[in-house]
């Protein structure tokens, strides 16, 4: 089984596999205004019939200091794990470190961390429970060896299900000035429904994003997506899909997560959207009017339509390990 942070380093580049193997497969079987959020108007964005408002709304993390925990090299603020996230800064000199944080069910999830004067923001996506938040230095580059130099169990009680995956976080990383929450803006105009805005996002990306091969071929430890970049240059890979998606989605209202996991053998990445007609879809690709069908946007810009449902079926090869 690969760690955590091996998944990282081999996340996209694995994409290009998958893309093979979907193309072998084929061949055997042949559309403002910025507001600004706060955690009390957290609800799915519900519509009654005519047009939705499509302002896009950014919710602010904060370290407002209520609740601290640290040492002299990282802060850790807890304030608002009840809003779905915790925020730490790491200000020691060690050229490598990680965070760990493990969930109630003993998920470990495991981030590269710089040394910065700013706080980042990391998801609590394993709803409420107890919480440990472990910090690892690098004792020996060659032998990726680490030793613990801060650890913290929280006990967590979330106050709305939807916020992890409505606030912006160290995956999915937008403020109300980024280009991606104007687009999604601009994308929801005039949609009636949440589900004619997931559908106007998700055909603008998969028809206007090209995915990079020569990106995903040598993908650096420690990869961080940035929904921008992705906007701007027009190419990405699996991270960069999801991630541009889930800002552009959760700056709309509507919960996002942002999966990896497995499809098939490798290591890929997804969304899934709640919807109030249906509650969570997990693994959308489209919305005819009447039915689902799985959402891989890396595969739905890459391949047509059939083909993608002809490998993806049921969803059965779909395994979720993380959700940011």
């Amino acid at each position: 089984m690969r760690s955590h942070s091996q998944l990282h380093r081999s996340l996209c580049r694995h994409g290009c596999i998958l893309s093979f193997l979907l193309m072998l497969f084929i061949l055997l079987l042949t559309g403002c205004s910025f507001g600004s959020g706060n955690a009390s108007d957290t609800s799915p964005a519900a519509k009654d019939s005519g047009t939705r408002d499509a302002t896009p709304q950014v919710l602010v993390a904060e370290a407002s200091g209520e609740v601290t925990y640290g040492s002299d090299i990282v802060s850790l603020d807890a304030s608002h794990t009840a809003d779905g996230y915790l925020m730490l800064r790491y200000s020691g000199t060690n050229e490598k470190v990680k965070l760990q944080i493990t969930l109630p069910d003993s998920t470990e999830y495991t981030y590269p961390v710089t040394a910065s004067g700013d706080y980042s923001v990391y998801p609590l996506p394993g709803g409420n429970g107890s919480y440990k938040v472990t910090l690892l230095e690098s004792v020996s580059v060659e032998d990726n060896l680490y030793a613990v130099s801060f650890t913290q169990d929280l006990d967590v009680e979330i106050s709305n299900e939807f916020l992890p995956f409505l606030y912006p976080n160290f995956y999915v990383n937008f403020t109300a000035d980024s280009a991606s929450v104007k687009k999604g803006g601009e994308l929801a105009h005039g949609c009636s429904s949440d589900l004619d805005a997931i559908t106007n996002i998700y055909n603008y990306v998969i028809e206007n994003i090209s995915y990079d091969q020569k990106k995903a071929d040598s993908v650096p430890y420690g990869y961080i997506p940035s929904p921008d970049d992705t906007l701007s240059s027009g190419t990405g890979i699996c991270f960069d899909y999801a991630s541009l998606m889930s800002a552009m989605l959760r700056s709309q209202r509507i919960p996002t997560k942002l999966d990896v996991g497995y499809s098939g053998d490798v290591y890929h990445a997804w969304i899934s959207c709640y919807v109030t007609e249906v509650g969570w879809v997990d693994n959308i690709i489209e919305f005819d009017g009447k039915n689902w069908s799985i959402m891989d946007p890396t595969l739905a810009a890459n391949n047509s339509a059939s083909n993608v449902k002809k490998y993806v079926g049921d969803g059965s090869n779909y395994v979720t390990k993380y959700t940011y």
